[in-house]
């Protein structure tokens, strides 16, 4: 793939789809691939551990919206090409180049283009998984690690806080205590710390992590994506509003799934004893 399809703006479902349509496209630093209604987003910077250039995060966010837009998409997979990182976090010679502290903040958040997206993000890690890295994994709606993986939120010690979530999003995983040890400290902790915690759903071996992050990628795939966008939504409205509003809020998205129609297939298969076909 070259690089002016690397980095040309997705600008309509149609064109993005066209882009997308073959097995697996290749760019420098990032690729994508399809297998049915499940598109991978692999972050290919081994050398470097997968640290996020600015071209990076630009190609992350295009292809997050893109997918988001796609309805051939019914699960993201994310994950880190090589042996000894899904991510490292950002390019720290990159930012340290940002001309101005406003271009800085105007910088595109790739974590934050991650959790935006409406259908459910499998991440699958391996080896380091650090700063920004561990933000996009928190970014995730499910997340399985390789028992030799380590996490670890190390931006203080480099004189900042980390700009893609991890304060926000790490409080709600595992407690105002522990987010403050991880992020005041800096340290990394294990897999099975990090299990342990609730910020990791699944351990397994190092060289299982992308088969196991298949199975649920198309166990997901499966389902009517109505109902499993609804459940995202929901979920993620519980993180920001009262129980009153959020369950009005839980009913609204039951509604919604009842008028798309894809519940009657539902029971169709329950009283016929056979698996659902979603066609939405």
């Amino acid at each position: 793939m070259t690089q002016e399809i690397h980095t040309q703006e997705i600008n309509t479902q149609e064109t993005h789809a066209e882009e997308i349509q073959s097995q697996e496209i290749q760019s420098e630093e990032i690729r994508i691939a399809r297998d049915g209604f499940i598109a991978e987003i692999i972050l290919n910077r081994p050398h470097k551990l997968n640290a996020v250039t600015p071209d990076m995060a630009a190609a992350i966010a295009r292809y997050c919206q893109g997918f988001d837009r796609d309805d051939g998409v019914r699960v993201v997979l994310l994950r880190g090409a090589g042996e000894r990182a899904f991510c490292a976090g950002s390019d720290l010679n990159a930012l340290a180049e940002y001309p101005t502290s406003w271009k800085f903040r105007n910088r595109v958040e790739y974590a934050t283009a991650v959790r935006d997206l409406r259908k459910p993000v499998v991440a699958a890690l391996h080896g380091w998984v650090l700063g920004g890295g561990a933000e996009m994994a928190l970014s995730a709606d499910i997340r399985i690690m390789g028992r030799g993986a380590r996490l670890g939120f190390p931006e203080v010690k480099r004189g900042w806080v980390g700009g893609g979530g991890a304060s926000q999003m790490l409080p709600r995983l595992v407690g105002y205590g522990q987010a403050m040890r991880l992020l005041m400290l800096g340290e990394p902790i294990d897999a099975a710390e990090a299990h342990r915690l609730g910020i990791v759903e699944f351990l397994t071996d190092d060289d299982k992590v992308e088969d196991e992050a298949r199975t649920i990628c198309r166990t997901l795939a499966g389902y009517s994506p109505v109902a499993v966008e609804s459940v995202k939504a929901s979920v993620r409205m519980a993180l920001q509003s009262s129980l009153a509003a959020g369950i009005r809020y839980e009913n609204e998205m039951n509604t919604l799934c009842f008028a798309a129609g894809d519940h009657l297939e539902g029971i169709r298969a329950f009283q016929e004893k056979r698996e659902a076909e979603f066609k939405q």
